[in-house]
């Protein structure tokens, strides 16, 4: 706890000093920033590793004048875990963010944004480690009103605003169903701090799912589970790709660990709650990685992919709940170890992944992937660590993708195998969906390679690219060695998430301690593969060295030369799926660009790929929200006395409610 106490100390004092150069010290402003978070993280990350190593709980406890709150901090094993990815990410955001801010666009002040990045990671701190309901509230309103200022750092950019604006309200929003959990905890415990909630674990079934359904709205919104989704995708590009990886690596699944600690406070659910998470993760999963398909935007794709991750993640926590609601404990500790260690998992790659977006976007200086083209050779190191984090994100050895959705698999398969009749039927229904969802990110992420990576410059600032900075590549760098390490040692990963899964099912963590030899196995394959893999590119190059490869130009159909113009474009390449795959309401809007005649004139083909839940549910909804409160604007009447008027009623409706009580 000493420990953690000095990170807050160093985030809050980053927060101070990279103020104060103001607008003429960029540099200075970066080094105290980003040295303060850097320093922060590190400090944190040794206090996660203890309380993981320890395994026991420590706790801080500093009452507050505030009517029901107190500075309560609890640190165990729960938090610890998601600790864990949120310093990881945020050291090596900070150190990317150093070289990413350099020589950036005069509208971005380096000053202000590491002051929001240090309170990002400060409050998402406090979210995973407060014990009290009002400070976990206001660490909640914290992050999201910091992670909104980083949204909108490109604050005269219509776009970044629009997206700003869209988080917040959804944020906003969700939040308003936490207040209401709150207030009802409270006044059924007596109390704001969390140890006051066990009491909770007495309510009666119709109470205990009123409670948890608010916790999945409040929570679904920040996480970005389908349908509430819609803030995601444009919040993501928006934002830098540094804090675009801190967000979609280690933000979202602060709503993941709010939703795991509250409802660990309410009676064990039955069947259905389980059932209602697994429906929401599959639908999630597949209409995110269909979205991400769909779209150019290098890094609205990515977004796109969270979705879809978030998706897997609830799902196989639905698997558990439901398993356990049923007595099937085998399954459901298998369940519970590929949620949590796909959690960590995704924290790891999709930040890689981002990061490396971004430097694709300084390499082409566009975030559109038919701007690209060719950049594996002008940026080897930045292709070829894109490329391992492709590989972890598709679950291939020998990287840490397939670890979590190996147990995720093994826990559908021992349900389906042990029960009978339709509901041994089900899980193999979800093997299916889930390897349709497994087959469409390889595509994903081999249109994102191919077409950024491979093949010849788009643009002319493509050609022109250059290899990112080493502090941009080196974080990358470590990212990706740690999903090498978890495919090579997933033990290990097994053991983090043991640390998780025995304050959430004592039960499940003990099977899966006896059972800690199965990742062995995936061990071994890894680095039989990654062996095998070094040993091919040796036996390549020492071929190529002794017999040059002739080359000869490609033929283009009749053209005398080729050009970029003849590949593949990001939107024909997922021709196929969007043909045969996609349902209508997924069917991208299309104006041909055919030409006709002999002498046709200039024609353009036009592609968009709009959220059908924002374009058809969400904005209709915003709209006649924001007719009827136009329609209020009648009480601002601008004169005194129907404000006295106002504050009169209103003292007189509150005597008469305190005199009816």
């Amino acid at each position: 706890m000493n420990l953690l106490c000095v990170a807050f100390f160093l985030f809050i004092l980053g927060a101070l000093l990279a103020l104060l150069p103001g607008r003429g010290g960029d540099k200075t402003a970066t080094l105290l920033g980003s040295g303060s978070a850097i320093l922060g993280c590190l400090c944190g990350l040794v206090a996660a590793g203890q309380s993981l190593l320890g395994g026991g709980a420590v706790t801080f406890f500093l009452p507050w004048s505030m009517p029901g709150g107190a500075f309560s901090l609890r640190l165990d094993g729960l938090s610890a875990f998601f600790l864990l990815p949120l310093f990881i990410v945020g050291l090596t955001g900070a150190l990317y963010g150093a070289e990413y801010m350099k020589g950036g666009k005069e509208r971005l002040r380096p000053g202000l944004h590491w002051t929001w990045y240090n309170l990002l990671i400060l409050s998402m701190t406090l979210v995973v480690t407060a014990a009290n309901g009002l400070l976990f509230l206001f660490a909640w309103e914290c992050m999201s009103l910091t992670s909104f200022f980083l949204v909108i750092s490109e604050y005269d950019l219509a776009e970044a605003v629009e997206a700003g604006w869209t988080y917040l309200l959804a944020t906003h929003l969700g939040a308003a169903f936490l207040f209401a959990f709150f207030l009802s905890a409270s006044a059924l415990s007596g109390s704001l701090e969390f140890a006051s909630f066990q009491v909770l674990g007495q309510l009666s079934l119709p109470v205990a799912s009123a409670l948890f359904l608010l916790l999945l709205i409040g929570f679904g919104s920040k996480a970005g589970i389908f349908p509430f989704h819609v803030w995601l995708p444009d919040a993501h590009p928006a934002a830098p790709s540094h804090v675009s990886a801190l967000m979609s690596g280690v933000m979202v699944k602060t709503a993941i660990y709010g939703l795991l600690r509250l409802s660990g406070f309410l009676p064990a659910g039955p069947a259905w709650w389980g059932g209602l998470l697994m429906a929401i993760g599959i639908i999630g999963a597949l209409f995110g990685i269909a979205m991400a398909a769909m779209q150019r935007d290098v890094k609205r794709s990515l977004a796109y992919s969270t979705v879809e991750n978030i998706g897997i993640i609830l799902l196989a926590l639905g698997f558990w709940m439901q398993s356990r609601a049923n007595g099937h404990h085998v399954a459901a500790a298998f369940a519970l170890a590929g949620g949590l260690i796909h959690l960590l998992n995704h924290a790891l790659f999709k930040s890689l992944l981002f990061m490396g977006a971004g430097s694709l976007m300084h390499g082409s200086g566009s975030r559109d992937l038919n701007r690209m083209g060719g950049l594996m050779r002008r940026m080897p190191v930045t292709g070829l660590l894109i490329v391992c984090g492709g590989l972890a994100i598709s679950a291939l050895p020998p990287f840490n993708g397939l670890v979590g959705e190996w147990f995720i698999y093994r826990a559908l398969l021992e349900s389906g195998t042990v029960l009978s009749g339709l509901p041994g039927f089900f899980p193999l229904v979800l093997i299916g969906l889930l390897a349709l969802v497994g087959g469409m990110v390889i595509v994903v992420m081999t249109r994102i390679i191919g077409i950024a990576l491979a093949g010849e410059p788009r643009s002319q600032a493509a050609a022109r690219a250059l290899e990112a900075g080493w502090p941009m590549w080196s974080s990358m760098a470590g990212l990706a060695l740690l999903c090498l390490a978890g495919g090579i040692m997933p033990v290990l990963l097994l053991q983090v998430a043991g640390r998780a899964a025995t304050l959430l099912d004592p039960a499940a963590a003990t099977m899966l301690a006896d059972t800690a030899f199965e990742p062995w196995w995936l061990g071994i394959m890894a680095v039989v593969l990654l062996g095998c893999i070094l040993a091919a590119y040796t036996l390549l190059r020492w071929r190529q060295g002794r017999e040059p490869v002739p080359t000869s130009t490609t033929w283009g159909c009749g053209f005398a030369f080729p050009t970029s113009r003849m590949s593949y474009s990001a939107e024909s390449y997922t021709e196929l799926p969007q043909s045969a795959l996609f349902c209508s309401c997924l069917t991208p809007s299309t104006e041909d660009g055919r030409t006709i005649g002999f002498f046709p004139e200039v024609t353009r083909f036009f592609f968009a790929a709009p959220d059908p839940v924002l374009a058809r549910l969400f904005k209709p909804f915003f709209r006649w929200a924001a007719d009827v409160c136009s329609g209020f604007r009648g009480l601002q009447a601008g004169q005194l006395h129907v404000y006295l008027l106002y504050i009169f009623s209103a003292t007189i409706l509150l005597l008469f409610w305190v005199g009816q009580r």
